[in-house]
This record gives structure tokens, sequence and C-alpha cells, in this order.
């Protein structure tokens, strides 16, 4: 009875000290501005600043400009289009590219200068209700019609690659997001840029050779 009394005792002290290892010592709230890189690794700033730049670069592009100008001069000054397509992950950590997705999005939504679609998955629900509109649960004066979809003109894709160096317990994270816009028309990719600025380098304190 003594040793049972004695191991329930004991698991319970583990179990506190293993939860009062894993409780966070204090939290405090930054702003959204605020660069925080904990690990070394891709993270909400290194999003912000590349989607930022690619945008910025490509709404002051003379090839998408001159697609614009002309598209608007034939188009009764309607804006093209721009659907954002896959962000492929090639680098060697995992990265939720649907963030780069959204913060592109927001990016050419906000700027003016260039119509947003919605495309995927959102499309499709978007189409679905449509049809379920105008199958008759909706009435005829508020369902919406078939066939006015604003087609999309550019398409925007691109890729995240990543190149790691080290030496010792130092090493180096280097980070290359490439972005591209396709006329969908006629296939023609009208611009393309890589953003490296983000380099990280990282020094491990608990190194042992």
């Amino acid at each position: 009875m003594k040793k049972l009394t004695l191991i329930v005792a004991i698991v319970a002290a583990l179990f506190l000290v293993v939860g009062c290892a894993s409780s966070p010592k204090g939290v405090s709230r930054v702003t959204k501005d605020t660069i925080i890189d904990l690990s070394g690794y891709w993270n909400d700033t290194d999003v912000r600043m590349v989607c930022e730049d690619l945008i910025t670069k490509a709404l002051i592009s003379p090839n998408v400009s001159r697609f614009v100008q002309e598209f608007t001069r034939a188009n009764n000054g309607n804006l093209p289009a721009v659907l954002v397509g896959n962000f492929k992950n090639d680098s060697s950590e995992h990265i939720d590219t649907s963030i780069i997705t959204v913060q592109m999005r927001s990016a050419i939504i906000n700027s003016g200068q260039l119509d947003f679609v919605a495309g995927g998955d959102v499309r499709n629900e978007i189409r679905e209700e449509r049809r379920d509109q105008v199958s008759g649960y909706a009435s005829d004066q508020t369902a919406a019609a078939l066939g006015n979809e604003t087609g999309a003109r550019l398409m925007l894709t691109g890729s995240v690659k990543s190149m790691v160096e080290r030496l010792g317990n130092q090493s180096v994270r280097s980070y290359f997001v490439t972005a591209e816009m396709t006329n969908i028309e006629t296939n023609r990719i009208i611009w393309s840029e890589t953003n490296s600025e983000i380099k990280k380098h990282i020094t491990q304190a608990n190194y042992r050779p």
C-alpha cells in the first residue's frame, strides 16, 4: 500500500513538473508590424515583406502597365481581372502558401489598379449557389443570373524556394519567392520577379560538434 501511494505521488509530481514547464511565463501583446523571429524559419513578417515588394513591382512593371492601359482603353475603362493561382512550396520546410495567396490578393485589391476574381474552391461554391438560385430556390427578381462572371485576363502564380548553408553552430537560411503574371488568353508571361531579400543568420546556442 505504501509503495502504491509512493508511485501515485511520484506520477502526480511528474505531471506537475511537466505542466509547469510547458506553461508560458508571460504573454504580451504586440502590434502586427512588430518583427519577432524566434526560430529563423519563414514567418508572418517574411510573408508581408515579400508580398508587398512583389505586388508593388508587378504594378509598376512596364509590361503590366501597358497591358492594363490597352485593356481599359478597349473595354470602356474597365480594369482587367486577376486570378491568383497556386504558389508552390519548393522549400525544405513546411510553408503554408495559402497565406501568401491571401496577402497577394489583398495587395491587388487594395491597389485599385487591377480587379480581382475568385478562383478555386470559392469560385466553385459561388457557382453552386447561383445554380441553386436559378433552380427555383430564389425569386426571379433576386436570383443571380448565370453567364455573367467576370473572366480573369491575368493569372498570378509563383513558388517559394529555400537554401540553407551550415557550418558548425552557424547557419544561413535564404528564401527565394518568385511570382509570375501570365496572360490567360495568350499564355504569355508578361511579368516575372524573384524576391531574395529574406536571409537569416542563425546561431545554435547548445551546439555540440
